[in-house]
């Protein structure tokens, strides 16, 4: 692993892993778009290569001479009015990189998948590498993920040699976009009045780069792993960020029934208008579940290890002021 290309280096979890390979003294090249923001990777060490994903000779080109290659790029959004960008970008985009690895004899792809392509869990149990897919063909962007997979395995089929990396909500620095930093945002603005019932898992962005590390390093071909951190439920991830950070905890439960109401309204008129809306009907289709998880076999096939979720949500928040974000 010395050569490097990273799909999506520009975003949240790729400039993080290109500023640790580059740290490692390893030569990291970035396909991105020519408008890409460019805020996160400030100071990294990398050369750039633009190109678009739908783009399969422009993948194929920036692969050139990369033994490795960490495909962390995709559409991270719950508008329906995306969702076509959204399937052409994590699906056909992710058969172009796969169809690339394969043609350039690329020696290891790393697929940053997300926990949105496995399965919900039964009510008191963990889900974990092997539950079955059960979102529904409906869905946006849990399916988009999904699919991703697939193309991966179909590689994996004709000889690819490449492994798949789940992570759950992911936290920490150079978090431009404020996906999974958002719940920092809003409690740290004290706009979080209710709470609902259910849980998810938080990782944080370090031991997810780890992840993708090890994974190359040491990930048995063909497989995935989750890389999440700790099970929580929503009420206890936010009142314990307002006490690390200040804000505002919730102190009313909102009914999910409520929730989901008041997505589809919000979702409508934002169509109407031709904004993205903040909340929608696929993103709250898992509210009130408790979408935990179990990282046991990455912890003993890659080595996997958690950061504290104080020292995570601390961390995020330095970074988020150092930089004017919050």
């Amino acid at each position: 692993m010395r050569n490097i290309l990273i799909t999506g280096g520009t975003g949240f979890i790729g400039s993080n892993l290109s500023a640790q390979l580059s740290s490692l003294g390893c030569n990291v090249r970035i396909l991105r778009r020519q408008s890409s923001d460019l805020r996160a990777v400030h100071g990294i060490i990398a050369e750039h290569c633009i190109g678009d994903l739908r783009d399969r000779a422009s993948v194929q080109r920036a692969m050139g001479g990369c033994d490795t290659v960490f495909h962390t790029a995709a559409i991270v959004t719950f508008a329906r009015s995306k969702k076509k960008l959204q399937h052409e970008v994590n699906v056909i985009g992710t058969r172009n990189v796969v169809d690339a690895c394969l043609e350039t004899n690329v020696e290891r792809l790393i697929h940053t998948s997300s926990v949105a392509a496995v399965g919900h869990p039964c009510e008191g149990e963990l889900a974990t590498e092997t539950t079955p897919f059960n979102w529904g063909m409906q869905s946006g962007y849990k399916l988009s993920k999904y699919l991703a997979e697939q193309e991966v395995l179909s590689g994996v089929a004709k000889g690819l040699n490449a492994v798949i990396v789940n992570p759950s909500v992911v936290i920490g620095e150079r978090d431009i976009h404020m996906h999974g930093g958002q719940l920092i945002r809003e409690v740290r603005r004290g706009l979080v009045p209710f709470y609902i019932d259910g849980g998810m898992n938080v990782v944080y962005v370090g031991d997810v780069v780890k992840g993708h590390i090890l994974a190359a390093q040491n990930g048995r071909k063909g497989e995935r792993y989750i890389l999440s951190g700790h099970n929580m439920t929503h009420r206890e991830i936010f009142r314990r960020t307002a006490e690390l950070i200040g804000g505002q905890s919730p102190r009313m439960k909102l009914p999910i029934s409520m929730l989901r109401f008041g997505a589809g309204v919000v979702e409508a008129v934002c169509n109407v208008v031709g904004i993205e809306p903040l909340i929608s009907s696929d993103l709250v289709a898992g509210a009130g579940l408790y979408n935990w998880f179990s990282n046991d076999k990455a912890r003993d096939e890659l080595g996997f290890g958690v950061t504290p979720f104080d020292e995570t949500i601390l961390a995020a928040y330095k970074w988020y002021v150092q930089n004017g974000i919050l």
